[in-house]
């Protein structure tokens, strides 16, 4: 079997924090002396990911996703552990390593604020050393797909939220990167923008065999591009697998969405499940996982049942309550 494109051996980043304690008091004692208290930002985490693989990096805020995202990328050097991206260790910041790579952070900027898009794509055909006729090629293809054209002239400040994020993904993989290192790629942006930027990253995942590590709080994101998940919950690993399996293993209800050939009571719906809306000729109920066949079955039989569909629960569901059973054990 090929050797994985990202390997991750017990990798750990502690920070030294600063403690002080309110008030003027606080502030004359910490002259005398400082407290510290190291917090683990990654905490012994391993994993490996083979090449094309689209892998979606998820947790809360502050479990460590895009501090390790920042160690893979070689920005940040590790309290202790071993990493291999491509068959570089990151920290070396190898010329060669540099030019097969792109981390994108959805909240940083890499685009010249008061100059257009081109200006910057531009320099990174410099400092990428990027033959002219590829970054010509390049180029018209990223900003066809992205839909641009009429944008990459203009004043990046100018520009809407999406133009400039389209813009920062065209600055980004100009140098057809081998590996994608994506934080929140679309965060702030439009359901009709987001989706726009995941087709587009599936179709460079396609077209290039590139291998990609995804986090998003918008769980639509993750659905639709990564069919393996790593969970990471305060620095540490709890899960790594297929993101059906989580599905599966954590989602306890399926909902009913039924539509009545006349209106029901809630005395008549509640012993087939719990009503989560209910309005004239229609309704929506969670059921038991398990049972959900059963339970159509019988409305059908019960009830003048004109249309039933059976859904699962979104996924953001599924995983605030994998979370909230961490929460709870701990």
């Amino acid at each position: 079997m090929p050797e994985p494109v990202i390997t991750v051996r017990n990798l750990k980043k502690h920070f030294s924090v600063y403690k002080k304690e309110p008030g003027l008091l606080g502030s004359v004692r910490s002259l005398l002396r400082r407290e510290y208290e190291t917090v683990a930002a990654v905490d012994d985490i391993s994993f490996s990911i083979k090449q094309g693989e689209v892998v979606g990096f998820i947790g809360q805020n502050g479990a460590g996703k895009t501090t390790t995202l920042k160690m893979l990328a070689g920005l940040l050097y590790p309290t202790s552990g071993e990493v291999s991206v491509l068959g570089f260790n990151p920290w070396n910041r190898e010329n060669a390593f540099q030019k097969q790579f792109s981390l994108v952070l959805g909240q940083k900027n890499q685009l010249w604020w008061d100059l257009p898009a081109m200006e910057t794509f531009l320099l990174n055909q410099a400092i990428y050393d990027i033959p002219n006729p590829r970054f010509r090629k390049t180029l018209n293809k990223l900003v066809d797909l992205l839909d641009v054209k009429d944008s990459i002239q203009i004043q990046v400040r100018k520009l809407s939220l999406g133009q400039r994020m389209k813009c920062e993904l065209i600055a980004a993989l100009l140098h057809n990167p081998k590996v994608l290192f994506l934080d929140e790629p679309t965060i702030g942006l439009d359901v009709i923008m987001q989706k726009t930027l995941r087709d587009f990253i599936s179709e460079y995942n396609k077209e290039y065999n590139a291998t990609i590590i995804l986090t998003s709080h918008y769980m639509d994101d993750v659905k639709e591009l990564c069919e393996r998940v790593i969970m990471i919950d305060h620095g540490k690993k709890i899960y790594d697998g297929l993101l059906s399996s989580i599905i599966n293993k954590y989602a306890r209800n399926k909902i009913l969405s039924v539509v009545f050939a006349a209106p029901v009571s809630k005395n008549d719906l509640k012993k087939f499940g719990t009503i989560k809306h209910l309005t004239g000729s229609s309704a929506t109920l969670l059921v038991s996982r398990k049972d959900a066949t059963k339970i159509a079955a019988r409305l059908l039989e019960s009830l003048p049942v004109q249309d039933l569909n059976i859904e699962e629960a979104p996924l953001e569901a599924i995983i605030r309550e994998v979370f909230g059973n961490r929460a709870k054990i701990a």
